[in-house]
């Protein structure tokens, strides 16, 4: 075996060669050197001078190899290489030592090939002399098997015990090739469909950054200084907490926003960004604004630029892939990145890119996995279904039940035996793999069924499906399991099916819940145990949604679970910017108070405040309701002011002759 792969194995640098190595050449080059002399006659002008002339030609060639070796390991790593050998660090400890086992058998493989060249090469002589045709080394065979086996040991993908392909990798790993949407679609369709008549992305003007989560356009304003940073908070146990920072110039803009959104017109908006085309809060906002004009396409491309801007705000530490960098929603500074890759995710949806938000999906859960603002668990399992990633939704269940307990989110619930029934049916899959993986899917959809059984119906009533004569007369489906069910449960319900029923529609699949229900059934006569504990549990837990659920509901706009959000949640003023803010929120900075316009003005105050916008009949000093002895006084000031504002607006009046015309009607008579 070569240094070079000796080397490549090893991971060393250029120019740096195993001892063992270089022992072995060396000695292989004084065995050589022996041979040649014992060949060569004796006499003075073949003798050790012409030896000793070869040996420093063959030092010379062994130094030219090194110093010319196109070992492509040798070369530095590019950003990108580092990042994703960081992220599979954790996975790379595990088979370090296997690594090291088979290097060393390399090593004395080498070793010992070197020492026995020359066996085989008078060997190879003798047979070459006596006509025979020599034997081919099969060395190379044997480490090529080793090799292979070395490979196989470390690739990302192993088989489970329960024949389900799974991933070696951390749970929320993130690949950057997959955060682009292009490389869907270019699966999909082809890159000449895809990429057109596009120029390539080095022609791009040069003051464009290279970002991993959008794809840069030449017809973005600029980029320049925008006020915005992020900053690293603390560093324990491996996890780093970042957080955004907004510099003084940054908060003018965002407090000039706020007066944006005050106004309810979308026109201050454009105004805003044409002076400041990189402000995040307003790229959103007028987003939501185009959106809902039905303009998909500039929606799209302005939560684009603000990922763009986001990204180009990055802490050198912080990493999309590790999924170890966290973000702290209570602070406001960093929802502006939370909402900008939920509408980006959402868009990647309805493109057809379901890997791609698959991606995003999964860093948002990485930036805060166990508060999980966003409540990204509500809608990883369609985006994982809609992909084909059943391994990874059936990884995620597995590894976060225990304390998750994600079989109590219907969508969980009825989404994973779709994925085992779904797994069943690849043509990949071996016999024994899919009678078990069907089987697995039956017992879970039973017990979803037992535990929702508000779901049946709603759901064969969105695929368009009538159920037969013995489901609808039997009372467990009927309308008492609607009436019966807690409102927060029917608003995850309602949630599921305004996404996922399309999912259901498939034949086999009906065919496959069809025999499933009338086995639950079946049970229910029976009055079997589990019928019991399941209604326990629903009586006990759903009393509630948390608030991220609430904000997860605002945020997909699915209308069968917005309909049903309680008063508390739909009474407040939500803004798209910002929608159910943290009850425990941080704040770095708060905006300048404005004067306060009493609501119980009258109406003669509020015609002059029309016509004079800082005339204040109360007083900007004194608060709203202040009672004491002081009161009085303070009302007859107003009235004072209220006088003199009278004199001096009628003072300032003038009145204006109408202009005459010389002519006004072409003869110059009267008229009656």
């Amino acid at each position: 075996m070569s240094r070079r792969a000796l080397r490549r194995l090893r991971g060393e640098l250029r120019g740096q060669a195993l001892p063992e190595a270089e022992e072995a050449a060396a000695e292989e080059e004084e065995e050589e050197e022996q041979q040649q002399q014992q060949r060569l006659p004796a006499g003075p002008e073949r003798g050790g001078a012409s030896a000793r002339r070869r040996k420093p030609r063959q030092e010379a060639a062994n130094l030219f190899e090194l110093m010319t070796n196109d070992d492509p390991e040798g070369e530095p790593a590019s950003i990108e290489e580092r990042d994703d050998s960081r992220l599979q660090e954790k996975s790379r400890t595990e088979t370090d030592k296997g690594k090291d086992e088979v290097v060393e058998q390399l090593e004395k493989m080498a070793v010992s090939s070197n020492k026995s060249r020359k066996k085989k090469k008078k060997r190879k002589n003798k047979k070459n002399a006596a006509g025979e045709v020599p034997e081919e080394d099969d060395g190379a065979e044997d480490i090529e098997s080793i090799l292979a086996r070395l490979e196989s040991s470390t690739g990302p993908w192993c088989q489970s015990e329960g024949g389900v392909i799974t991933d070696s990798r951390p749970l929320l790993y993130v690949e950057h090739r997959n955060l682009n949407a292009e490389t869907e679609l270019k699966r999909y369709f082809g890159a000449r469909a895809v990429l057109g008549d596009q120029r390539p992305r080095q022609r791009l003007r040069p003051h464009l950054r290279s970002t991993w989560m959008t794809v840069l356009k030449s017809t973005w304003p600029r980029h320049s200084k925008t006020g915005l940073s992020m900053r690293l908070l603390e560093s324990k146990r491996g996890v780093q907490h970042f957080t955004f920072e907004h510099h003084r110039e940054y908060q003018q803009v965002q407090f000039k926003f706020l007066d944006a959104v005050e106004s309810m017109d979308p026109n201050n908006l454009v105004l805003l960004l044409q002076v400041n085309p990189y402000h995040v809060d307003s790229l959103l906002q007028l987003s939501d604004v185009c959106r809902m004009q039905e303009d998909q396409e500039m929606a799209r491309d302005l939560v684009e630029r603000a990922l763009h801007t986001l990204e180009c705000a990055f802490h050198p530490m912080f990493s999309l892939t590790s999924g170890t960098c966290r973000l702290d929603y209570r602070r406001p500074e960093n929802r502006a990145f939370y909402l900008a890759l939920f509408k980006h995710m959402t868009f990647l949806e309805q493109r057809g890119c379901p890997r791609t938000a698959l991606e995003f999906c999964k860093l948002i859960l990485s930036l805060d996995p166990e508060n999980d603002p966003l409540c990204m668990l509500l809608v990883i399992d369609l985006l994982s279904l809609r992909a084909k990633e059943y391994a990874f939704l059936i990884r995620i269940f597995q590894e976060w039940e225990s304390h998750r307990n994600l079989s109590q989110l219907p969508n969980f619930a009825f989404s994973l035996p779709l994925a085992y029934l779904l797994l069943s049916q690849q043509g990949d899959v071996s016999e024994t793999e899919s009678s078990q993986a069907y089987e697995e899917a039956s017992r879970l959809i039973r017990q979803a069924l037992f535990m929702f059984p508000s779901v049946l119906m709603p759901l064969l009533d969105h695929c368009s499906v009538q159920p037969d004569a013995m489901v609808a007369a039997h009372s467990f489906f009927g309308p008492n399991a609607q009436l019966s069910s807690p409102p927060a449960l029917t608003q995850l319900v309602a949630l599921y099916l305004g996404r996922t029923h399309s999912l259901w529609k498939d034949p086999a699949v009906m065919a496959w819940l069809e025999t499933n229900v009338h086995e639950v059934l079946r049970m229910v006569d029976a009055n079997d145990p589990v019928l019991e504990e399941a209604e326990q549990k629903r009586k006990v837990r759903y009393q509630s949604a948390p608030r991220n659920i609430y904000r997860h509901v605002i945020l997909s706009e699915i209308r069968e679970a917005t309909a049903v959000l309680p008063p508390e949640v739909t009474s407040q003023p939500i803004m798209g910017f910002d929608p159910l803010p943290p009850l425990d929120s941080i704040l770095s900075y708060t905006r300048p108070e404005r004067p306060d316009h009493p609501s119980n003005e009258s109406t003669l105050s509020l015609f002059f405040r029309s016509l004079l916008p800082n005339f204040n009949l109360q007083g900007e000093g004194r608060a709203a309701g202040a009672e004491g002895p002081g009161a009085g006084q303070d009302l007859n000031q107003g009235v004072n002011r209220l006088m003199a504002a009278m004199r001096d607006m009628l003072a300032n009046i003038q009145f204006q002759e109408p202009p005459h015309d010389d002519n006004p009607e072409g003869d110059g008579g009267e008229w009656d």
